[in-house]
């Protein structure tokens, strides 16, 4: 029997609270007496006295549009939503099925549940569940306003314990949260450690509800996680709360932790006291003698507790006779290269209907550049697809601080092209969280250096598609400018484009024309996959990179170099604003030189650079980005590698000194890669 709902309350059946409280414990009992020490699962994360709670929390999210950020000690929630015990061992066994099969650590939860609430897919890094689920959060919002059936009180609630309160995703979220009245509840599970610190170490007198009463636009609740009738209560009051659009809600729980962080945690930094009292607050107990024998019989508690260590058994049998993950399908669900299209997330999984396109622009004899070709291009998808959501720190009224976002906020309206906070992490994870809800984020971080705070979140959206085996995907595009200008300096010139080229499951595009920006920004917003579009500060406005606009409907296939001039001497290979550089000094030689515009750093085009280098026997990389660790480094290893009997000349790499670009205009011009010393190297490789 399911509870009953009435209204926005839940009439709580407190049988089936009892049953999945047993089941969650059994599975923890079974995982930590037998399944670990053989060795079945190796790492283990006990629930033991954040039970109730969560149990309590999921059979309180009744709307099917409801959307849960969980986190690593969530298993009670997750077996609450629907979560098979066969499943939720498995997981931890690393085999087949389950959350991620066998792919990410067995606690590291999702479900995309078309029959009920969604949960996020979780990372393994502490507090990185918060900004996806503000995003979630925006995307209800969005999808409410517009009429869409089934949001009207639909809500996000974002699951984490104590210690995640200290990180830059919650702060994040939550400025998200209360400057949006967005429809979120915090749930915060406060065992009183993060690990083996203390609260007070990790929040201000080590209660986080009571640091957050002054905030605007939240409403705050405390009570405790253990005392049945008390906890179903409060929850229900802060749902209630945030389905009735009176705002965002945090919701913190006093819960004891009756084991460790993890299986190898002794807790040997707790005294005997307070392991005991912990023990007496044991919401088990509590709930045994709250239910008998007003609600249950002892005989029917026991027969419960039975029957769920049998189910347990059973089903942690089955798990382990089921097969291990294939070794010949590992890189299966890195990139969506013909494969079936993810359950969760972008367009694709929607019914959107993409117009044509064409790789051949159309003829236009005004020239135009690089910023007004990605206005337009953004302009145009924006009008065509109202799942577009442009976004950044100043994108809105100002326009952005290059200019590009000029006039969009003013055709489509703040609820499509708005301003952020300045939180880095805060934009990449709102644009992760709606773009599970279908919508496409065009993100802008304003300078490339400015990514850094966003990392985590960059890199966990570029795996989501791999570590939940296909089931979620968070396409998207961020526009990052970067590079020199009029001058360099540490912070807004950086290139750095080879710390994306290694990060798994992004596309990487760096156009050196305005044709190519429209191009290439076209099919990246079009594409299944998240996609760094990189915007060279030198190249916004000038003369060399400006082109006719090639057409609404031109575009430029991601991983497809570009031939800028025919030779046979020597290949260059280059990209973003080297390749004007680069031209100007095959101009300065005698040689025929074969110059090609990579455009997209990964994929690379493999093909065209090879077939190069065959023809040539000679070869030169160009980039802007320093030498030790630049992308150059992988095509010179690449060439080696496989065209070694085709070389007549070491491949050579002509890029930026290991030092940060400096601010003084000569200082950058005498170490950055020029026309003459270009040159110079083209003579040196010819004469080899």
């Amino acid at each position: 029997m399911n509870n009953q709902t009435t209204g926005n309350k839940v009439d709580i059946e407190w049988k089936r609270v009892a049953r999945l409280l047993h089941l969650s414990r059994s599975i923890d009992d079974i995982e930590e007496k037998e399944l670990v020490p053989d060795k079945k699962i190796l790492y283990q994360f006990s629930a033991r006295g954040h039970e109730l709670a969560q149990i309590l929390l999921g059979l309180h999210l009744t709307n099917p549009k409801d959307v849960v950020s969980a986190y690593y000690r969530s298993r009670p929630l997750m077996l609450t939503l629907g979560l098979s015990t066969e499943d939720a061992i498995a997981s931890g066994m690393a085999k087949s099925g389950g959350y991620s099969n066998g792919r990410d650590i067995g606690v590291v939860c999702n479900m995309p549940n078309e029959n009920g609430p969604m949960v996020l897919p979780l990372a393994g890094d502490v507090g990185s569940q918060y900004t996806p689920g503000a995003g979630s959060a925006q995307a209800i919002q969005l999808l409410t306003k517009s009429g869409k059936e089934g949001y009207e009180s639909a809500i996000s609630v974002i699951c984490g314990g104590d210690g995640s309160v200290a990180t830059n995703g919650f702060w994040s979220a939550l400025t998200m949260a209360t400057t949006l009245n967005l429809p979120i509840l915090f749930f915060i599970e406060d065992n009183g450690y993060g690990i083996s610190v203390e609260g007070s170490y990790q929040t201000p007198g080590g209660n986080i509800a009571n640091n957050l009463y002054s905030f605007k636009n939240l409403k705050v609740y405390k009570g405790s996680g253990t005392e049945p009738e008390e906890t179903s209560k409060i929850i229900q009051e802060s749902i209630e709360y945030v389905r009735n659009h009176q705002g965002p809600a945090l919701l913190r729980l006093k819960v004891p932790r009756l084991n460790g962080h993890s299986y190898q945690d002794n807790q040997a930094y707790k005294q005997e006291k307070l392991l005991e009292k912990e023990q007496e607050n044991d919401p088990l107990n509590k709930l045994k003698d709250f239910l008998i024998p007003d609600f249950l019989s002892i005989e029917e508690w026991r027969d419960i507790e039975e029957e769920t260590r049998e189910e347990v058994k059973k089903a942690a049998e089955s798990a382990w006779s089921r097969s291990s993950p294939s070794e010949d399908h590992l890189e299966y669900a890195l990139y969506h290269d013909g494969m079936e299209v993810q359950n969760v997330g972008g367009l694709f999984s929607s019914d959107f209907d993409f117009p044509k396109t064409t790789t051949e622009p159309q003829s236009a004899k005004q020239r135009i550049n690089m910023v007004e070709a990605i206005r337009r291009t953004l302009e145009y998808e924006l009008e065509i697809n109202e799942k577009v959501l442009v976004f950044g720190e100043d994108v809105g009224k100002k326009g952005g601080v290059h200019a590009v976002t000029s006039g969009l906020q003013t055709t489509f309206g703040g609820h499509r092209v708005f301003d952020t906070s300045l939180s880095e992490e805060g934009i990449i994870g709102r644009a992760v969280g709606l773009a599970y809800a279908g919508f496409l984020p065009v993100a802008e971080i304003q300078f490339r250096k400015y990514a850094d705070p966003a990392t985590e979140q960059l890199k966990n959206a570029g795996t989501i598609r791999w570590r939940t085996a296909n089931k979620f995907a968070a396409p998207m595009v961020v526009r990052m400018p970067g590079g020199f200008a009029k001058c360099g300096d540490p912070w807004h010139s950086e290139s750095n484009e080879s710390f994306f080229a290694k990060m798994i499951g992004w596309q990487l595009v760096m156009p050196s024309s305005a044709e190519d920006a429209a191009g290439l920004l076209r099919s990246a917003m079009r594409d299944n996959h998240p996609t760094i579009f990189f915007e060279h500060r030198n190249l916004l406005d000038s003369k060399y990179a400006r082109t006719p606009y090639p057409g609404d409907e031109f575009v430029v296939p991601i991983g497809k170099a570009k031939k800028l001039q025919e030779g046979s001497d020597l290949t260059i290979i280059t990209w973003g604003a080297m390749c004007e550089r680069c031209e100007e000094a095959g101009n300065k030689t005698d040689h025929s030189i074969d110059i090609i515009d990579l455009r997209t750093i990964f994929p690379w085009d493999k093909e065209m650079v090879f077939e190069s280098v065959k023809k040539t026997n000679r070869c030169l990389i160009v980039h802007e980005d320093n030498r030790t660790g630049g992308f150059g480094g992988e095509i010179s290893a690449a060439i080696s590698d496989e065209l070694f009997k085709f070389l007549d000349a070491p491949v050579q790499r002509l890029a930026f000194p290991d030092i940060p670009v400096p601010y003084n205009v000569d200082l950058m011009n005498s170490v950055m890669p020029n026309a003459k010393n270009i040159a110079e190297k083209i003579e040196e490789l010819v004469r080899f």
